[in-house]
């Protein structure tokens, strides 16, 4: 009986400090998978997210083309950001083609990924309801539809 007190206060003890310890459901980000191909398009043009969420978003290149001639990247931009102008400025910004001048747009980005390849970045969503574009700056991928938006809301 006195083994059986004993148990029962150290697991007392214990208990509450594996139950803060545990991860809630709430900490683990959401997983974003996104596709690009020698196509020119990303397969995921729309995310929706809730402010302060936190996202996982994978990029895998399935093309089979030369990073040199077919690389694509994932870059995010704040709201009201031009993403045609920032392609723009990215056409003399290689090898990764993220303008320098322009940083201060991104809130979250993948590099160059040649064929095969994958990248990730975790980010949290801005706290600001709105229309959040993202786009591959590779020279005129834009152009041929390589965007999209992150929605927050």
């Amino acid at each position: 009986m006195k083994t059986l007190r004993h148990f029962a206060f150290a697991m007392l003890a214990v208990f509450p400090t594996i139950v803060l310890a545990a991860p809630s459901d709430g900490d683990a980000p959401k997983t974003v998978v996104i596709t690009a191909t020698d196509s020119l398009r990303f397969n995921v043009t729309r995310i929706d997210a809730k402010p302060r969420e936190k996202i996982r978003l994978v990029l895998r290149n399935e093309g089979s083309l030369p990073k040199d001639v077919m690389g694509h990247n994932w870059v995010l931009l704040k709201a009201g950001s031009d993403p045609a102008a920032f392609a723009n400025a990215a056409l003399t910004a290689a090898p990764n083609y993220i303008p320098d001048a322009l940083k201060d747009q991104m809130l979250a980005h993948i590099d160059l990924l040649g064929p095969k390849d994958t990248g990730e970045v975790t980010f949290t969503v801005p706290t600001v309801p709105g229309d959040y574009p993202f786009l591959c700056t590779f020279p005129a991928h834009f152009l041929t539809g390589m965007k999209g938006t992150l929605i927050v809301k």
